[in-house]
């Protein structure tokens, strides 16, 4: 296994894995591969059964967003950044949060207009339009819920990305297990070596694939060992 690695640890290591510089792997096109990495080692994280709770530990707010509610809008849509809504909740006029249940066509006969489209009051379900859109059925009413503050969202989120300014102070680090920084590395240097070192490609594929396998094994074991705890406002099932 490889110790923590920064940002600068990691571009000279891909480098040197290709016998290149500065001047051959272009810090731009080095970042952009860099990122292009840390992007698909988060899927390889957030995808793995059971471990949908990991999150880039660089950011410093936990994966937790928090909306105003408006009086008769049954309409809400999220950041670009979200991956994936994990749980909604919609405050009542008490101030407690209530988990809102997804509406399930198959198992209503009607459709969730037909069930709630002309009703007001608080949430029984929400319907996801588009990956990054919800409507609330029936619809939200200012008596039955508070708005401040009213919607809180839980959700998957991408890697806390690197930009040319942290590459250049050069100290910040991935945000996942340290033995495995320099996967990214070796990922970066795979589309430079298959154009000028083909020879390296399969060593690199190789211990690309040997870190990814410890890489999901680590959190796996780590989810299942381990007991998280997360404080926040007091959440019930509706």
């Amino acid at each position: 296994m490889h110790s923590m690695a920064s940002i600068l640890d990691i571009n000279q290591e891909a480098r040197d894995l290709c016998d290149a510089d500065t001047t051959s792997y272009p810090a731009a096109t080095l970042l952009r591969r860099i990122n292009q990495a840390y992007e698909q080692v988060v899927g390889w994280l957030i995808n793995a059964d059971g471990i949908w709770e990991w999150d880039d530990t660089n950011y410093t707010t936990t994966p937790i967003a928090t909306y105003t509610l408006v009086n008769s809008q049954r309409s809400y849509t999220f950041a670009a950044d979200f991956l994936d809504l994990l749980e909604v909740s919609v405050m009542d006029s008490n101030g407690i949060y209530r988990k809102i249940k997804q509406f399930d066509p198959f198992l209503k006969t009607e459709s969730v207009e037909e069930l709630y489209g002309t009703t007001a009051g608080f949430p029984e379900v929400f319907d996801l339009v588009t990956d990054d859109t919800i409507k609330f059925y029936p619809n939200i009413s200012s008596s039955n819920v508070t708005l401040a503050s009213g919607l809180q969202v839980k959700f998957k989120r991408t890697a806390d990305l690197y930009t040319s300014a942290q590459v250049t102070t050069g100290t910040k680090e991935p945000g996942f297990a340290s033995p495995w920084h320099y996967i990214l590395s070796y990922m970066a240097a795979i589309p430079y070596c298959s154009l000028y070192k083909k020879d390296r490609v399969p060593m690199l594929m190789a211990e690309v694939e040997k870190m990814k396998k410890e890489l999901i094994m680590h959190y796996s074991r780590r989810n299942k060992d381990e007991r998280k705890i997360m404080t926040m406002k007091e959440v019930q099932y509706f």
